[in-house]
């Protein structure tokens, strides 16, 4: 036997080197890589009236917002069984997410795309949900299309966030 024999050891591997020790760490759910469902369900162009700005004039007068939404999550289940209640119902979000700009006002499309996510994640079987705020009318004095803000925002980091209701739907958020 030759010492590169010797150094494959009992399973055939060549040992290059020693260590001291090993360690394993559990990498945090926030930074662990996972896949996400490969099904989609997007609500786009939801137009709503709201009073958010920071501008007294925006609270005052309101403007159109527009929203797009999309939702990450399996919907073999529904499609299995062809049952609505098995998925996410896009007319109850999209109610749901009126409410919330059609609400409380705030200052930033940052914070209302916030808040238009917690929505979205409130059903569980959402792994992340992708929300897109637009601001057609911002007062902006030049010429422009568009003002939006995206955000991404996925379940585990919701979770952690925030308590979470037992409900499974956007229905059951009105009956909290």
């Amino acid at each position: 036997m030759t010492a590169k024999d010797r150094a494959r050891g009992a399973h055939g591997v060549e040992q290059v080197g020693t260590v001291d020790r090993v360690a394993v760490e559990r990498v945090p759910a926030e930074r662990a890589e996972r896949a996400l469902p490969a099904d989609r369900i997007s609500l786009t162009g939801l137009r709503v009236r709201g009073w958010h700005g920071v501008l007294p004039a925006e609270r005052e007068l309101g403007q159109e917002f527009v929203i797009d939404v999309t939702l990450w999550l399996d919907t073999a289940p529904a499609a299995a069984a062809d049952d609505v209640t098995r998925t996410v119902h896009y007319g109850e979000l999209a109610e749901a997410l009126a409410r919330v700009v059609g609400g409380e006002p705030v200052d930033l499309l940052e914070t209302l795309a916030a808040r238009l996510a917690d929505v979205c994640l409130a059903d569980s079987r959402v792994e992340r949900a992708e929300v897109t705020v637009h601001k057609p009318a911002a007062p902006i004095p030049l010429a422009f299309g568009d003002v939006t803000v995206t955000i991404t925002r996925d379940q585990d980091a919701a979770t952690a966030a925030r308590p979470r209701a037992t409900a499974g739907t956007v229905a059951d958020l009105d009956r909290g």
